[in-house]
Order: C-alpha cells, then sequence, then structure tokens
C-alpha cells in the first residue's frame, strides 16, 4: 500500500509507515487517510505484530495542512482538526504496539501524534517539539487536552500546554513526547527494534489490556470529536 506521501515496508513482523511530502509532513486529509489505511493493514495480518510511524529527514510532522488552516474555510478546518483527532485516537487505541520514529520537528498535531503512540523513539538532533498552539493563537481541542494531560509529565503540563513551551529532542524525554533519543542515522533501526520486541507480546493480551487500561479515555476523545465535528468547532481564540 502506497499513496502520495505515506508508503509501508515490512520488516518481518513490524509494518514501517514512511511519511514523506517533500516539505514539512503536515498532516492533510489524504495523509491522515493513508495512516488510517496502514494500519487497517497491520491489524487485519496476523503476521505483523507492531507498527512503526517513521518521518522524513528533520521532519516528523510540522502540524496540520495550513492551506486548509489558513483557507478561511471554517468547515474544511474543523474536519481536518476532527480527522487528526480520530487518526491520535485510533493509534492511541490500535490493537497493536505501534513506535514512532520522530525524526525531527514535530509540533501542534505532529506532537500529538507522538502523545498517540505506545513508544516514541526521537533522533537525537536540534529540533522542536512541542505543543505550540497558544503561541499561534489557537486553544487546544478538548480531545487534544485529555490525551495531553494523560501522556504528559505532570511536573511540565503547564508549561508544555499553557505557555506553548517547545523543547529539543533530549527535553522531549524528560517533558514526556518522547520515550529516548538515538542517533539520527539509526532512530529508525533502534524504533523498528523497540517495535519487535513489543510484536513478540501476546496480541489478545496486549489488545485486551488497552481496551481496559485505555478505553474510557478513547470512549471521552470519541465524544468530544464527535460533538467538535456535529458543531463544526473550529479551536481558535
Amino acid at each position: 500500500m502506497t499513496s502520495e506521501h505515506v508508503s509501508v515496508e515490512r520488516r518481518d513482523s513490524v509494518l514501517v509507515v514512511h511519511l514523506d511530502d517533500g516539505k514539512a509532513n503536515a498532516l492533510s486529509s489524504s495523509m491522515i487517510s493513508a495512516i488510517g489505511a496502514a494500519l487497517d493493514q497491520a491489524e487485519a495480518d496476523d503476521s505483523i505484530g507492531a507498527v512503526v510511524l517513521h518521518g522524513r529527514e528533520g521532519k516528523f510532522c510540522a502540524g496540520f495542512d495550513l492551506s486548509v488552516m489558513r483557507g478561511g474555510d471554517i468547515s474544511a478546518m474543523a474536519n481536518l482538526v476532527c480527522d487528526g483527532g480520530e487518526l491520535v485516537s485510533r493509534l492511541y487505541g490500535s490493537s497493536i504496539p505501534v513506535v514512532a520514529a520522530c525524526t525531527g520537528h514535530a509540533l501542534a498535531a505532529g506532537a500529538l501524534l507522538l502523545l498517540g503512540c505506545d513508544v516514541r523513539i526521537g533522533a537525537d538532533v536540534d529540533c522542536k517539539i512541542g505543543l505550540n498552539e497558544v503561541a499561534i493563537g489557537m486553544v487546544l481541542p478538548d480531545w487534544a487536552f485529555n490525551i495531553a494531560v494523560e501522556r504528559l509529565s505532570r511536573r511540565h503540563l503547564q508549561l508544555a500546554v499553557a505557555t506553548a513551551r517547545v523543547t529539543d529532542a533530549r527535553g522531549a524525554v524528560d517533558v514526556g513526547y518522547l520515550d529516548e533519543v538515538a542517533p539520527v542515522d539509526a532512530v529508525l533501526d533502534v524504533a523498528v527494534a523497540r517495535a519487535t520486541e513489543l510484536a513478540a507480546l501476546n496480541g489478545r493480551a496486549y489488545a485486551g489490556t488497552v481496551r481496559a487500561l485505555r478505553g474510557e479515555l478513547l470512549a471521552e476523545m470519541g465524544t468530544q470529536i464527535a460533538s467538535d465535528r456535529a458543531t463544526g468547532r473550529v479551536p481558535t481564540v
């Protein structure tokens, strides 16, 4: 399965999903759909035990597609943000583990993608990672607040969300966006190694544990996303 900006690669029991739009890896509707299709493929194949979400050189994901977010079409903006929320929720609730290979910048929706992944490996490079919405005049949607509170360090939550503080890769480990850093030329291999370890888990036990551990939060996020889509809410001040 390939699309214009998303391609997949099998590495034994791991499906690697490569994101590369040649630019900032912005989340467009087509990229969101393609990532979802890759997850469909992985979850339907019993020989695949884990997924790696891999960015392009220097950029994991710089947020939602600015041509939509600044295009003036309120309905398109609301739908894109809701599509992104459904993707983050889908990652967090996946029946198989998802590992991020964060190759560089991960801002706004890109940081939210990291929060949706089970394990996050970051390239040890000069980059910006964080929820910068307040700095660009936006309020996070409710579903995004929920997963931020769930996954970010309590010590850093106020600075990371309310004051839009971004950090480099090493700082992102302390904040909670990443779990570890690796040399830039090894980040994908390390992510695949972690995913291979997770693929060896009992699949049924993993899926059942995710439902029990995250089900309440995922249900709340789903309700919030559905409400935003129904009302056309756009997260701006």
